[in-house]
């Protein structure tokens, strides 16, 4: 028998540490490469403030950026997953069946809420630094 995964337990990681791979750690284990990609944002951000000439910080902060933006997508995914399909994929041999709440939903809706005004402001961000060269800010 295998460890039984819970969905609610999944997308609150995603939401609150999704940007370090918090979640794919709990679901696939140590070794899960999209995991490892997502922890590869912190010394991104440190190659980009190496490598460049006194950089403005939201180029710093743009791998971390990203990872967080994929991190709020991963919960939506994980949160709006059917409990029988969560089962099929994730529990198959833990000899328990899921029952989500409205926990869940709750988690889907803030991070919908945070993930949706952090992709606004960065696409914003990101159009005002290459089209105006920062003059907004």
């Amino acid at each position: 028998m295998s460890q039984h995964k819970n969905k609610t337990f999944a997308t609150a990681l995603a939401f609150l540490l999704g940007g370090l791979g918090a979640h794919r750690f709990y679901l696939k284990g140590s070794v899960d490469r999209l995991g490892l990609l997502h922890i590869c944002s912190l010394p991104a951000a440190g190659l980009v403030y190496g490598l460049g000439h006194a950089p403005n910080p939201f180029w710093v902060l743009l791998p971390m950026i990203l990872s967080w933006l994929v991190g709020f997508g991963e919960a939506l995914i994980l949160g709006l997953t059917p409990d029988e399909k969560w089962d099929a994929r994730y529990n198959r041999n833990s000899g328990r069946r899921s029952a989500s709440h409205w926990f869940v939903i709750l988690l889907v809706v803030v991070t919908m809420l945070v993930g949706t005004t952090a992709l606004i402001a960065t696409i914003s961000r990101l159009f005002d630094l290459l089209y105006t060269g920062g003059a907004y800010g």
